[in-house]
């Protein structure tokens, strides 16, 4: 065999460094999107709603308070006795955000006008049961709320706070 035939068989034409570059980048492209993919699958947990939440120390909360804590979506209230008491701002009717209006002691409905009192029982309006809550865990003097646990409620009951 000649030099020439031995150098011949060893170049690449254009046609196929084409197919090979192509390949390439359509590989390099179906692997970004499957890591993208994974990392958009993959649970997100920063210690906002969905997880828990703290919500502050004891000491934090006067007794008789209602406090909006924007990041759990939540209330917590301070009962006369102590105890703690977490409240979704989720109307039961249709899901709007409920406000607590403190000139009149209770949380109003911006959507259809139901009515809750501090507790979260329905005083008025179309809201078929009481404001859910969430359950209350007290560690070290914090006060911790897990957002990803709401819990449905015929009635407010004291079972459903948690002691200082």
């Amino acid at each position: 065999m000649s030099t020439e035939n031995k150098n011949s068989e060893k170049n690449i034409t254009r046609r196929d460094f084409l197919g090979i570059s192509w390949a390439a980048m359509t590989a390099l492209l179906g692997a970004e999107a499957a890591g993208l993919m994974f990392r958009y699958i993959q649970p997100v947990n920063t210690g906002g709603f969905g997880g828990i939440v703290r919500a502050g120390k004891v000491d934090d909360f006067q007794r008789g308070s209602i406090t909006l804590n924007q990041a759990g979506r939540f209330y917590v209230v301070r009962m006369e006795d102590g105890s703690f008491l977490a409240i979704w701002q989720k109307c039961t009717h249709l899901g709007c955000s409920v406000p607590f209006v403190e000139a009149e002691d209770q949380f109003h409905c911006p959507c259809h006008g139901s009515l809750y009192n501090r507790n979260g029982d329905v005083m008025g309006g179309p809201a078929p049961r009481p404001l859910d809550f969430f359950p209350v865990e007290i560690k070290d003097g914090e006060v911790f709320v897990d957002t990803g646990n709401p819990k449905q409620r015929t009635k407010y009951d004291p079972s459903q706070t948690t002691k200082a």
